[in-house]
Order: structure tokens, then C-alpha cells, then sequence
């Protein structure tokens, strides 16, 4: 049985008559029986699943948006770029596997590709460190920028990341340079970009690979300045408050287009992307196909004043 949520609880029992169903070793004359059972099942907790969704708090979305099944960066690229060759290394210090960029076609055109992977069981989430890159994977991430530039490429970013690494190294090692770096040229590319975010957007560690032309978001995905939890330890010095500062912030993607922050919105399937990882690659790929297309043509000066103008309004916005 899938991870099953707090707010879920209500849906747990019909999971739990559906496996008893299949572990019942029914005989064949009752098993078109047993199949109906579990149709109809599934049917209500479809149907239940479709209420639940309807009305998710920020905080219920920040959860969907961490959920452990969910779809990482790789399971995208296997079936939306299945030529990825990947490139790594940062050429000045080593390789960060929290952050994975390389070169690929999408839907007949040549790409390439930066995304953050946090890994899917316990022995890839520490290779991968949990998605949260240190300052050579931003510098990878900006070589390889500058390398779309070069081969005018088009970039695509997969962002899904509670944030920067902010470990003593990687401070000592120039973090904080190493993402306004990737800002800054991000600003200037002149060739079309585009980013998605796919679960969690957090902070600068996000906004480096994430100032592009186009920013799309899954629909129970999460962008914000620094997680709930923190927010709730600076303002109120106690965590417990961090469901309060989920709302606060505005992190879901259906406030940030509101604000003007994002531009798209992608609908998941039914009870979050963990639970149809087909369908929401299938959506994202739809989704970055149409975007790509609405910019591909644009002269270089035009991508450039564009992603401009869209950050000044946003920091307009702030003030």
C-alpha cells in the first residue's frame, strides 16, 4: 500500500479491502465477482480522493508536493528525453549528483536539460543528497547554460528542491556567489528557457536554475523563499506554527499565478502525481511542448527583454 497521507486517513479502510480482496484466492467462478468489488472500490475512492484534492490546504499541498512516491527529475527525462546523455562535473571542483544536466531531444528538437534529483529510496537520497545541491552543482549548472548559449539550444529546468545545500563547505566554498552567478546569467541567455516545477521550489537553490522565460508548475507543487517549518521557527521561534506560514506565504502554484509568478498551471491526476506517474509526465511534456513553442521562434533580444520585464514586475510587485 502506497504512503498514504494524514489528511488521506478516510481512504485508508478501501485500500484495505481491496488487498484482502486480491489476497482472498478466490476461484475462478467468483473472480469476475471479486474484480467488480474491486472496481467498484476503486470507483469510490476515486471519487473521495476528487473531494479531498478539491479543497487541500497550502500545508496539505506541501506534503502532496514532498510525498516520497512522487516522480523525480530521472523518471521524467527516461520518458520525455529517452537519448539523455548526461554531462557532468563543474570543471573547477567536482561532481554534484543533487543536480543532473545534460543533452537530449524533446519531441524532435535538440535540448538541454538541468534538473534537481533528490533520489528514490534511502541509498539514492544520500548519493543524491536529497536534491539539495552545493556550489558546484549551481557551477555545473551555469557551465552548462553556457553551453546551451553556445549550440543555441533550447533550456529546459526540472526544479524539485527544499533548497541549497547550507552546509559549512559549501558556504566556504562560495554557495551563496555560486546561485546569484547562475541568476545573473540566467537574466542574460540568449536563447529560450523554460522551467517546470515539479515539487518542491525552495528558496535560491530553486530560483537559480528557475529564472527562465517560462515557469510552469505542477498543480500541488510548492515554491517559496525558505520552507514552512523555517518561516515558523524565524517569526514565531517555534516550528509548530509552520501549517500557519504554509498559508501565509503564499507557496501553492494557485496563488503564485495570482501573483503573476508563475505562468501555467499543470493539473496532476487524481490524489497527486505519486499515485499516476504516467499521466503526469505525459502532462508535463504536453505542457513544456506548448510553452517551448509559444518562444521558440523569438529573436534572442526579445527572450532577453522579455525574462526582464517579467522579473522587474515581479520585484515591482514586492515592494
Amino acid at each position: 500500500m502506497r504512503n498514504i497521507l494524514d489528511f488521506e486517513k478516510n481512504i485508508s479502510d478501501l485500500q484495505k479491502k481491496i488487498t484482502k480482496l486480491r489476497e482472498s484466492g478466490s476461484d475462478k467462478s467468483s473472480l469476475i465477482e471479486v474484480n467488480e468489488q474491486i472496481e467498484q472500490i476503486k470507483f469510490k475512492i476515486d471519487k473521495k480522493l476528487s473531494e479531498i484534492y478539491k479543497k487541500l490546504t497550502p500545508w496539505h499541498k506541501l506534503q502532496v508536493a514532498r510525498h516520497s512516491n512522487r516522480p523525480h527529475f530521472l523518471d521524467y527525462i527516461k520518458i520525455l528525453i529517452p537519448d539523455f546523455e548526461p554531462l557532468s562535473g563543474d570543471r573547477l571542483f567536482r561532481e554534484d549528483p543533487a543536480i543532473i544536466c545534460g543533452v537530449g531531444t524533446f519531441k524532435n528538437k535538440s535540448v538541454m536539460i538541468i534538473g534537481n534529483e533528490k533520489g528514490n529510496d534511502t541509498e539514492s537520497r544520500i548519493k543524491h543528497n536529497f536534491g539539495m545541491a552545493k556550489p558546484e552543482g549551481y557551477r555545473k549548472a551555469l557551465r552548462i547554460m553556457k553551453l546551451a548559449e553556445k549550440f543555441s539550444l533550447p533550456l529546459i529546468t526540472l526544479i524539485d528542491t527544499p533548497g541549497a545545500y547550507p552546509g559549512v563547505g559549501a558556504e566556504q566554498r562560495g554557495q551563496s556567489e555560486a546561485i546569484a552567478k547562475c541568476i545573473e546569467v540566467s537574466l542574460s541567455l540568449r536563447i529560450p528557457t523554460l522551467s517546470v516545477i515539479i515539487g518542491e521550489g525552495g528558496s535560491g537553490g530553486a530560483i537559480a536554475i528557475g529564472t527562465t522565460n517560462k515557469i510552469l508548475m505542477l498543480e500541488h507543487a510548492i515554491y517559496s523563499v525558505i520552507s514552512p517549518e523555517g518561516c515558523a521557527s524565524i517569526l514565531w521561534k517555534n516550528a509548530k506554527h509552520a501549517e500557519e506560514a504554509a498559508t501565509a506565504m503564499k507557496i501553492t502554484a494557485q496563488d503564485l499565478q495570482k501573483l503573476k509568478i508563475i505562468d501555467e498551471i499543470i493539473p496532476e491526476p487524481i490524489g497527486g502525481a505519486h499515485r499516476n506517474a504516467s499521466q503526469i509526465i505525459k502532462n508535463v511534456g504536453e505542457a513544456i511542448k506548448k510553452s517551448l513553442n509559444e518562444i521558440i521562434d523569438l529573436d534572442s533580444q526579445n527572450l532577453i527583454d522579455l525574462r526582464r520585464r517579467k522579473y522587474l514586475m515581479i520585484a515591482n510587485q514586492s515592494l
